[in-house]
């Protein structure tokens, strides 16, 4: 447990940067689901829409620390290839 002032400090700082940081992945995530919707429905406008509007999420993600970022670049690159294999 924590004892010292510091480290009482950095412990509510450690859980408001928790809540903080799983909102952010929260919202990251549903951007990737609608557009995982989109490419299971087969509605290619829709889903390239989808990935327009995630793509900036995603790369906020990796400025604020959520996603490092080749992991937000593999996941651009495969939803966007599976966004132009509809047809």
């Amino acid at each position: 447990m924590a004892n010292s002032p510091q480290s009482k400090k950095r412990a509510r700082q450690n859980a408001r940067r928790y809540q903080i940081n799983k909102a952010r992945r929260s919202r990251i995530r549903t951007f990737l689901r609608k557009v995982e919707e989109a490419i299971a429905a087969g509605d290619r406008e829709a889903a390239a829409e989808a990935l327009r509007r995630a793509q900036p999420e995603l790369m906020r993600g990796v400025t604020k620390g959520v996603l490092h970022k080749k992991t937000a670049a593999r996941k651009m690159s495969r939803l966007s290839s599976r966004v132009k294999a509809i047809g």
